[in-house]
């Protein structure tokens, strides 16, 4: 009996030992930031490290086409709960690296008996050349709410290339028909600054761009000239958007239509702006834009409206579009060949449908009583996609028709023009089909 006590300590000893140990370790967390998504010539990486028994160990490699290279190291065990360490990766710490797709891995190993170890993987883009960038020299004529093309060359590393027009930036496409270069469709939006100066950009992540200007003018005697209208609100006016848009609402009607048409307003131009991401890489279209048959214009693109409720303002906004009237629930004919990508009440716009047309250029049709398509359907230019109506915060029967490029909306007139389409699309890239 002794002896198996004699046995049972030590062993009971050895085993709470074990327990004691497992209990008293940790595995690291290692955090990469979210910023390095390219590696250059020698790109500096500060990683962060938590173990609240400190770090043994922390080493740092680049995986690509199969092969790993170390490009960082530290054997400074360290009791810190929290510590930073930064390295050096890119092409002078791994001369093997190619321009391209490939792997950050950082691994930590903690400081206590079990050594448990941590690793993080990063996705990021080999870059051992700058981008170098060459720009036509096509003179762009520029106008508020407008649109334009341009094509460029791009060369070296880079991860995205565009057009940046102040603080808004429109995508790249590679040129039709297997053609060298790229080209950007990019609009000046109708609030930017007149003395904006437009550029391409090539990027290499982390906010390291390339830019280059090109030729451009804006004709003063062209200029839109936006008009201000004062839009009177009845009260019956008041009482049908109130109790369409916020049903399930109370209090003061009046702050509530401007919370409408305001807060609302915004949230809903989000969500046409996002849809840019539900674009075609190729154009889906081949001909002028149409207008609707017979319509008269009720408003027109940036009107800027002054909402007045018994002879006091109560807000202002902008009129983003064309009102597109006929008669009542008229046929809403799609203004080219496309796809629907957004067919659904939208708030402020009633039942609302937006076709897209490839390269993020999208139309908009708003305040249908009607709707007869669907998200993913095919749509040519001409065809009916419902009933024009007074759904949302439309005071009669009519179509609003809006139009947008990678999500900033544009005046529609342009594109109207079979003259501007020639000039400013198909001279400048093979628009499949176009005659004009």
């Amino acid at each position: 009996m002794r002896k198996l006590i004699f046995f049972a300590v030590p062993a009971l000893l050895i085993l709470v030992a074990i327990v004691v140990v497992f209990a008293r370790s940790a595995t690291p967390v290692v955090d990469v930031p979210s910023s390095i998504t390219t590696l250059g010539q020698a790109t500096p990486v500060t990683v962060q490290v938590h173990d609240p028994r400190g770090v043994r160990k922390i080493a740092a490699t680049v995986e690509q086409n199969g092969a790993s290279y170390a490009v960082g190291e530290t054997t400074q065990t360290s009791k810190v709960a929290d510590r930073g360490w930064t390295f050096t990766a890119g092409v002078k710490a791994a001369p093997q690296l190619k321009d391209g797709a490939a792997k950050l891995i950082v691994e930590a190993t903690s400081n206590d008996l079990i050594g448990n170890k941590a690793r993080i993987e990063r996705d990021v883009t080999v870059v051992t050349r700058p981008p170098s960038l060459s720009v036509d020299s096509d003179q762009h004529y520029l106008y508020l709410g407008m649109a334009d093309l341009v094509t460029f060359d791009v060369s070296g590393g880079w991860t995205a290339a565009g057009v940046r027009v102040g603080d808004q930036t429109y995508r790249s496409w590679p040129m039709p028909g297997g053609k060298p270069g790229r080209f950007s469709l990019f609009a000046f939006a109708w609030n930017m600054s007149p003395g904006t100066a437009p550029v391409v950009y090539a990027s290499v992540g982390a906010g390291n761009d390339v830019t280059s200007p090109m030729v451009f003018q804006f004709p003063k005697k062209e200029q839109p000239h936006y008009t201000t209208h004062d839009l009177q609100v009845s009260d019956a006016f008041m009482q049908k958007v109130v109790n369409e848009l916020d049903p399930n609402g109370s209090g003061d009607p009046v702050a509530r239509f401007v919370k409408i048409n305001s807060e609302m307003r915004r949230a809903n131009n989000k969500t046409l702006a996002d849809l840019r991401f539900k674009t075609a890489e190729k154009f889906l279209w081949s001909q002028p834009f149409a207008r609707q048959t017979h319509s008269q214009a009720e408003a027109t693109f940036a009107d800027l409206r002054n909402y007045i409720y018994h002879g006091k303002k109560i807000d202002q906004q902008v009129h983003l579009g064309y009102d597109l009237a006929v008669t009542q629930h008229v046929g809403v004919e799609a203004s080219n060949d496309g796809q629907i990508v957004y067919a659904a009440p939208l708030g402020i716009y009633g039942n609302c449908v937006v076709v897209d047309h490839g390269y993020g250029l999208q139309t908009i049709y708003g305040h249908m009583s009607q709707i007869d398509v669907h998200v993913g359907d095919t749509v040519k230019r001409g065809q009916v996609m419902g009933r024009s109506g007074m759904t949302g915060m439309a005071g009669g029967d009519h179509i609003h028709f809006a139009m947008q490029l990678d999500g900033v909306q544009i005046d529609p007139k342009e594109w109207w023009d079979p003259h501007w389409i020639h000039d400013h699309i198909a001279r400048r890239v093979d628009l499949p089909g176009f005659k004009g």
